[in-house]
């Protein structure tokens, strides 16, 4: 085919070349050298028809040929891909499991340690309330005693003062007044046990709050983690 393009192309310059005749459209050309070309023309078409001819003969079998080939290319594809499939499928459960194993022993120790907190914490109160009540009931037991001491001393005063009453009133007021005294007191560190016993309890509950919500945060990254390992 190449040298059929040759010759034409040789053709075309001698054409072009070619000296033209006066008054007319028409040239002179070499008639030798035309011949020439066509000749080589008419020697290279049957060749190239018969090459042409060749390729179409086998074009058939080089379509089934390729069509065969890419159908095996496509079934070791398919293959290959669901043994990719499976293997992922497996892993992916494996890492489930042991997500999920690791969740739980998370969450176990975290009850654990909340149930040591709330244990800790109720020991502590009831301690605190405890060793409260006790220092109340010892200062009311003092308070009663400096009464009971005021009243003895007032009605020996009253005794030794027969008609002295402002003397008796006095005592009596001062009886009163230690009374008083000793009963505020109590009542003051019974307010400050409350009190410490409730701001303990506060820091316990949000220590145990913190403690949840991290265990919460767990169990979500956890189950993200899944569900995304799921999607691949």
């Amino acid at each position: 085919m190449y040298r059929v393009f040759e010759a034409l192309d040789q053709l075309v310059t001698i054409v072009e070349e070619a000296r033209g005749l006066p008054m007319t459209a028409s040239c002179v050309v070499p008639r030798g050298d035309v011949l020439d070309l066509l000749d080589d023309i008419r020697d290279a078409v049957p060749a190239e028809m018969d090459d042409a001819q060749d390729v179409l003969d086998h074009r058939d079998q080089t379509l089934d040929a390729a069509q065969t080939e890419a159908h095996r290319i496509v079934g070791d594809a398919q293959n290959e891909a669901a043994a990719i499939l499976a293997t992922a499928q497996a892993q992916a459960d494996r890492l489930v499991r042991d997500a999920t194993a690791q969740a739980e022993a998370v969450l176990a120790r975290a009850q654990a340690d909340a149930d040591r907190a709330i244990q800790a914490g109720q020991d502590q109160h009831d301690s605190l309330v405890e060793r409260g009540r006790g220092e109340a009931d010892r200062l009311v037991a003092a308070g009663r005693a400096s009464y009971d001491q005021a009243v003895a001393d007032g009605q020996a005063e009253q005794a030794r003062l027969v008609g002295s009453t402002e003397v008796v009133r006095a005592a009596h007021t001062e009886s009163a007044k230690i009374l008083d005294t000793a009963q505020d007191e109590a009542d003051r560190l019974r307010d400050d046990c409350d009190r410490y016993v409730d701001e303990r309890l506060a820091e316990l509950e949000d220590l145990l709050t913190k403690t949840l919500r991290t265990v919460g945060r767990g169990r979500s990254a956890l189950r993200s983690g899944a569900s995304a390992s799921y999607h691949d």
